[in-house]
């Protein structure tokens, strides 16, 4: 047989990662429409797996920047900086996928655990607390 077995505009042929990327772009949607503005140079981006140790493995704490759930990293804002190669490096929030997918048993309950953590990363980064993130910048 020759061809696809599904077609491409069915759900069915979405794989879980596209899947989950939606899932983050449509969590973000509802903090951006509100501040746009001010999340032009934040970067969101999704990896597969966190590739982060804690600071120390018998007592797992992690830096400020990192979203955990006990030794497990969920997310982590890394700050603008500078590469190896003396780049300009912009602000970047990353969300870990299947941390993330193996603790939500619905795509509701998905939807629901990366909201929370964009909110709470992203209220860090702009330096608002998470009640004035959700009410928007005029409530500042």
């Amino acid at each position: 047989m020759r061809g696809l077995l599904v077609p491409r505009e069915l759900p069915a042929h979405r794989t879980r990662t596209q899947d989950f990327d939606e899932v983050v772009l449509d969590a973000y949607a509802e903090i951006d429409v509100l501040w746009h503005d001010r999340l032009t140079d934040l970067d969101i981006a999704v990896d597969d797996v966190p590739g982060i140790l804690p600071r120390d493995p018998d007592d797992v704490t992690w830096p400020d920047e990192v979203e955990a759930d006990g030794p497990i990293p969920l997310a982590r804002l890394v700050p603008a900086g500078i590469d190896r190669r003396g780049n300009r490096t912009r602000p970047r929030l990353i969300l870990f996928r299947r941390p993330l997918q193996r603790r939500a048993k619905t795509e509701a309950d998905l939807l629901e655990e990366i909201l929370a953590i964009l909110i709470h990363q992203i209220s860090n980064y702009l330096g608002v607390t998470e009640e004035i993130l959700l009410a928007g910048p005029d409530a500042t």
